[in-house]
């Protein structure tokens, strides 16, 4: 992860560093996984890997290219890359722990001590709402930065297209000092 980080400082091209970027997501949900934080990783490589890439190559595509890097781009290279991915996330699914399984670290650790001890520890008689306010309350807030943050980002960059002046503004803009 720390050589993706310094790569994003030294590429320069905007469709590399949209890859890196969703490269970077996959490997931090597969560490989140590697951590039995299975959720926090669904929702990274959903928002990381998958919206945040697809927004940030749609508004690459708002915004043009230089024409000398797209002439020299193979088509076939994303599409290899997409589907390498796709293959690398349903592989990864193998290892995980089946649904409702009694057995999975998540049933045998925490949800009974969330059962158990959340009513008196927080006094939220909702076991739903004393999790994520209070035991997973830095986790929602971050997530919530996170999404808040990328539509921010992506506003910002659909707002500044280039508007061509008319030629009676452009005569206009000569004529004043």
């Amino acid at each position: 992860m720390v050589v993706m980080a310094v790569a994003f400082i030294l590429v320069r091209d905007l469709f590399a560093v949209i890859m890196l970027s969703g490269i970077f997501s996959l490997t931090a949900a597969a560490l989140y996984v590697l951590m039995d934080a299975v959720d926090v990783a669904f929702t990274e490589a959903a928002v990381g890997a998958g919206i945040a890439t697809v927004l940030g190559l749609a508004t690459l595509g708002l915004i043009g290219a230089p024409a000398e890097k797209v002439a020299g781009r193979h088509p076939l290279g994303p599409l290899l890359l997409a589907v390498v991915t796709g293959v690398a996330l349903i592989a990864s699914t193998w290892n995980l722990p089946r649904y409702g399984d009694p057995a999975a670290p998540i049933n045998r650790h925490v949800a009974p001590y969330y059962i158990t001890e959340s009513g008196r520890e927080i006094g939220v008689p909702n076991i739903v709402t004393s999790v994520l306010s209070s035991y997973r309350g830095f986790d929602t807030l971050g997530e919530t930065t996170v999404i808040f943050t990328a539509a921010a980002g992506v506003l910002a960059l659909l707002g500044r297209r280039r508007r061509r002046p008319t030629a009676d503004q452009a005569a206009t803009d000569e004529r004043q000092p």
